[in-house]
């Protein structure tokens, strides 16, 4: 239900909603089978004890009476014989009550278990330090990652990003330029080489304290159902109103903030799907600005967005890099141009490297991929 209920928004678009009552209907049915199954069998086991003492008890008074007629047993003991047999017999009572509450007490053990036995694919080392201040300078030195052993991702990618530089990645989809970004911030460690900010592995730094000093604009923005304000100040919750109210308008937020019901105290809808695409990037990239870190990732910002937003995106996008360092992954965004390096990735390989216009006459790769995904925007053709 949460997963339909989550994107109705497709299934109305494809006009799937009697299928999914019908499927919500069976898996309905066959819990409730289920649920009558238990009823039943915990309906049929207590007669079924109760049965048991009975006999048990009929048994004793039978045997026991032979006995005390044939003076090898007092009729006294018999009593208080019969009487520790019922004390006996009540806590089994008691526990063919509790079978089904066992079971599923069994069940969630289990899970939780799973759970609990769950390893961290990243660790923070046993003497890890909390990460000084960053300058911004970034260094793959021959790192080479894969999710699975046999499947290798990143194969040996070494270069280097100066301070307050714009670096930008492209390539395929699949060629492992969101694999690069996910390196920097730690969620997951290469298999060989090293990630380095500011001469230092990123290893020796608290994930936590590394990743209070990178910002991300993602292609998929992830908004709460909560006032604007507090969307606004996730990453720095302890931000003064002012301080909101300013990331607002560097991100071209505040003009269609102050158009809403209630202002930056507006309860945004689940997932943000109130805003269009375009307001919602501009509250992602208010979040980033409030932050005010030294590292910036930008992956895909501007995918989806029709001219008219797409436009107000960069302007904030603009500001937003000044004197950072900033990693793009674009396939559209015009500030690849301007990017003081161009990474050309391929097969999990950097196979060409420098600025727009030089690759523009080097490279067969990036010529064809800017006649693809530029050439519309500049009216022309690279041949």
């Amino acid at each position: 239900m949460e997963e339909v209920l989550s994107s109705i928004r497709v299934v109305k678009a494809f006009a799937r909603e009697d299928y999914e009552v019908r499927r919500l209907e069976e898996e309905s049915l066959e819990g409730v089978e289920l649920a009558l199954r238990a009823r039943s069998l915990k309906a049929k086991l207590t007669p079924i004890v109760d049965i048991i003492v009975a006999l048990g008890t009929c048994l004793v008074l039978w045997f026991g009476a032979k006995l005390v007629l044939s003076g090898n047993l007092s009729a006294g003991a018999l009593v208080v014989f019969i009487l520790y047999l019922g004390k006996m017999y009540k806590p089994m009572q008691e526990l063919s009550k509790m079978t089904d509450t066992y079971s599923k007490a069994a069940v969630a053990y289990e899970r939780v278990q799973e759970l609990l036995g769950t390893e961290r694919e990243v660790k923070d080392m046993r003497r890890a330090i909390l990460a000084p201040k960053f300058k911004g300078k970034i260094e793959f030195d021959h790192v080479s990652f894969s999710y699975q052993p046999d499947t290798p991702i990143l194969e040996d990618i070494s270069f280097t990003i100066e301070p307050g530089h714009v670096a930008a990645l492209v390539g395929p989809t699949g060629a492992g330029k969101t694999s690069i970004i996910g390196l920097i911030a730690r969620f997951y460690d290469p298999s060989s080489g090293s990630v380095k900010i500011d001469n230092t592995d990123i290893r020796r730094f608290r994930q936590k304290s590394l990743r209070q000093q990178i910002s991300f604009v993602l292609q998929e923005t992830m908004l709460f159902h909560a006032p604007v304000w507090q969307n606004i100040a996730y990453g720095k919750p302890e931000a003064s109103r002012s301080e909101i109210v300013r990331a607002a308008e560097l991100a071209n937020a505040s003009e269609f903030i102050d158009k809403l019901p209630q202002g930056y105290d507006t309860i945004l809808g689940e997932r943000g799907m109130t805003l269009s695409g375009g307001q919602r990037q501009r509250l992602a990239i208010a979040r980033a600005v409030i932050r005010n870190t030294p590292i910036l990732i930008l992956d895909e910002p501007t995918s989806g967005l029709d001219a008219a937003s797409e436009k107000l995106v960069f302007d904030a996008l603009d500001r937003l890099m000044q004197d950072k360092t900033a990693i793009v992954i674009a396939h559209r965004l015009s500030t690849i141009r301007r990017a003081d390096t161009i990474f050309v990735i391929q097969d999990g390989r950097i196979v060409e490297r420098g600025k727009h216009s030089e690759l523009l006459e080097q490279s067969e790769l990036y010529a064809k991929l800017y006649n693809l995904q530029f050439s519309n925007e500049d009216g022309v053709k690279v041949v």
